[in-house]
């Protein structure tokens, strides 16, 4: 079953998952003037990079861009690939108090994501892994254009999908990561890009 959640006004407390996990959505964290501040600010000045990923024992580069940074040149390691955190930018800093003081939550690293057009997009997964800790809380900041995303149940594969706009927050915590998948499919009719800045916590991380 599909729980629409598509352009509605939600309460920021409001769980969107019905039951497994726990997902809010705070609509707008910033204005509109703000967030194409923002926008820009990344685009320009975030070391962009094509990701590299493992699928099927095959390394790939994919179509999207990415970049890492943290409060330390920590290793992470995702999809058979191993990334280490560059130093916080102003920008990132200023945007990552911002959303510990909506969440009430300290992180210590932003994985960036640039998707160029809704071409690209994210295909299923869980953010689950060892280095990000039981039970991780993960804030992900949106801006640029507006795209669906996604959640599955691991076992009854009820889905649920939300719209995130230019300038909201997601928030995952909980078991969420444990039981349900996400993911940013595509759309041929979106010509704009869309930064999304995923904060999290790396425990236990060991400098390089």
């Amino acid at each position: 079953m599909i729980m629409d959640l598509f352009n509605e006004a939600f309460d920021a407390t409001l769980n969107l998952l019905p039951y497994d996990g726990h997902v809010n959505y705070f609509v707008h964290i910033m204005s509109d003037a703000h967030a194409d501040h923002y926008f820009d600010e990344l685009h320009r000045n975030i070391a962009w990079q094509h990701d590299q990923a493992r699928i099927a024992g095959k390394r790939i580069t994919t179509d999207r861009k990415v970049a890492w940074y943290g409060d330390a040149a920590f290793a992470y390691t995702y999809s058979g690939t191993t990334k280490h955190a560059q130093p916080w930018i102003d920008t990132l800093l200023s945007l990552k108090q911002h959303v510990e003081r909506i969440t009430h939550t300290s992180f210590n690293s932003c994985l960036l994501n640039l998707y160029a057009n809704g071409q690209q997009g994210m295909a299923w997964h869980s953010d689950d892994e060892t280095s990000l800790g039981h039970n991780p809380c993960i804030a992900s900041l949106s801006l640029g254009a507006q795209r669906t995303f996604a959640f599955k149940h691991k076992t009854t594969a009820q889905t649920v999908a939300v719209e995130l706009a230019h300038g909201s927050l997601l928030l995952m915590k909980g078991e969420t990561q444990h039981h349900w998948l996400h993911r940013l499919p595509p759309r041929a009719n979106i010509h704009q890009a869309r930064i999304n800045l995923t904060f999290r916590t790396i425990m236990n991380h060991q400098s390089p």
